[in-house]
């Protein structure tokens, strides 16, 4: 119990003491961060550590949590660790990290809360913090189009939250239709989701999803996110893609553990549209844009629409799910963190404009030409066995039309992001710089190895946490 409750306190304390250490925030947070992917580990793989409803059951420890917590505490380290070695490159940028430290701790300990939430408002209002504090990150740079972006992030989380909530009352008034008293715990709910379904509930769950769907950048509400994406220092966009991107899913995951039984056809029609038209919309807009750092926020659509059909089909797609979200998770932090460098390098995010990666910036374009394969679902990564087992699971379960869809979108969308970031590698050289080697990104490294394990060989207790989390889902133990 200790352990879950440090996840929220101490990124909390450490926001609060940011604020006073001035320029040696960063390397408190990188010691907080650190301190929690320890803790986030010692849940998901410790025998002793604790299991079930915590603090009065507002909170819980179950696969699900156990899993999210490791993956997003993982990928903030590497966030903080990137923030770090970019203040000792460009001293300039220490101006205001306080604050920026601070409100980097502060969006941590609510997205560890909302994952560890067990009732559906505070998962709500924990996830409604998380905007809060990560709305001044995204307009750290000031300029007017940052700022434009920061508000319209903003807006349309809060939307998609307030659209969330109204499904929350309609799924109540279904509890109270069928003479049940109206509760929002996450356990007490799937003892009562048994009962008949009805309109209020079928209403309720549509608004959920496409709620949470805002959140998680999905069609019809996704124009936020390429405009967020692009804006926001590259530390930032890794913590929207890789964290609470993550955390949205988790709410999302919830819900539909309770409900998924009692409505399986609304749900997978739902979420199997959504996915689709979040494919189709990510596709088309990848073709068109010359802007890296928006081809890759449309990638992160494109990478939403896949594990929305995945949600969709539940069953034997479940495992693939897991290994595809966590595979995901991975490859946005290690894009964006190095679509981060390359801006600096060359100044621009044309990409026509860059050239010769490889040769300019090794690592970085190493990095790159990693994240890429991993992107488009290349063997040995983790991506790829999981898209592999949601394609299966579509024709076995008779989906005959979206298998086609699917594979059609994702040819396109294979062969136009190839056209686009190829030659950025390995064009002609047209910037070097000095060479450093790739122990200067050593988390990267350890991503890099996370979606290499995930695709060839998972150590017993990480696939049996993956089969947990996949049975809850509806998957096979």
């Amino acid at each position: 119990m200790i352990a879950a409750l440090l996840l929220v306190a101490l990124p909390l304390l450490g926001a609060l003491a940011a604020l006073a250490l001035g320029h040696r925030s960063v390397l408190a947070a990188v010691l907080v961060a650190a301190t929690s992917t320890a803790l986030g580990a010692w849940l998901a793989f410790s025998q002793g550590a604790p299991s079930g409803q915590l603090w009065g059951d507002y909170l819980t420890v179950d696969p699900t949590s156990r899993l999210f917590l490791l993956v997003i505490n993982l990928i903030f380290l590497g966030v903080v660790g990137h923030i770090r070695g970019r203040m000792q490159q460009a001293p300039e940028l220490l101006d205001g990290i306080e604050r920026f430290i601070a409100l980097a701790l502060a969006f941590l300990a609510a997205a560890n809360l909302s994952v560890l939430s067990n009732h559906l408002l505070l998962g709500w209002l924990a996830l409604e913090a998380t905007s809060l504090a990560a709305a001044p990150l995204v307009a750290r740079r000031a300029t007017a189009s940052a700022v434009r972006a920061a508000w319209g992030y903003f807006l349309f989380s809060s939307v998609g939250l307030g659209i969330t909530s109204l499904g929350f009352a309609c799924l109540a008034r279904s509890l109270e239709h069928s003479g049940a008293e109206p509760v929002f715990f996450f356990d007490q709910l799937r003892a009562l989701a048994s009962t008949p379904p009805d309109a209020w509930r079928e209403a309720g769950l549509a608004l959920v999803i496409v709620g949470y769907g805002t959140k998680l950048g999905l069609a019809p509400m996704y124009s936020w996110l390429p405009d967020a994406y692009e804006e926001a220092p590259p530390s930032v966009t890794a913590m929207l893609a890789g964290v609470q991107f993550n955390c949205a899913l988790v709410g999302l995951l919830r819900v539909l553990q309770v409900y998924r039984d009692g409505e399986p056809r609304m749900v997978s029609v739902a979420l199997l549209g959504i996915g689709l038209a979040s494919m189709a919309v990510s596709t088309f807009s990848i073709i068109a844009t010359h802007n890296y750092k928006r081809l890759l926020a449309y990638a992160s659509i494109n990478h939403g629409g896949v594990i929305a059909i995945g949600l969709g089909l539940g069953g034997q797609a479940a495992y693939g799910l897991v290994l595809y979200v966590v595979s995901n998770a991975f490859i946005k932090a290690i894009l964006f963190l190095s679509a981060g460098k390359i801006e600096d390098h060359y100044g621009t995010r044309d990409m026509r404009e860059v050239s010769g990666l490889i040769k300019d910036l090794p690592a970085s374009g190493l990095f790159l030409t990693v994240g890429t394969f991993a992107l488009l679902g290349f063997p040995p990564f983790g991506s790829f066995l999981g898209e592999l087992l949601i394609l299966s699971e579509l024709m076995r379960a008779g989906y005959v039309l979206v298998f086609v869809a699917f594979c059609g979108l994702l040819t396109v969308t294979f062969v136009a992001t190839g056209r686009s970031i190829f030659p950025m590698i390995w064009g002609e050289s047209k910037k070097p710089a000095p060479r450093l080697g790739l122990l200067t990104s050593p988390i990267k490294l350890v991503f890099v190895a996370a979606l290499v394990t995930m695709g060839v060989y998972l150590p017993r207790p990480v696939s049996s946490l993956f089969v947990d989390v996949a049975a809850s889902l509806g998957g096979e133990r």
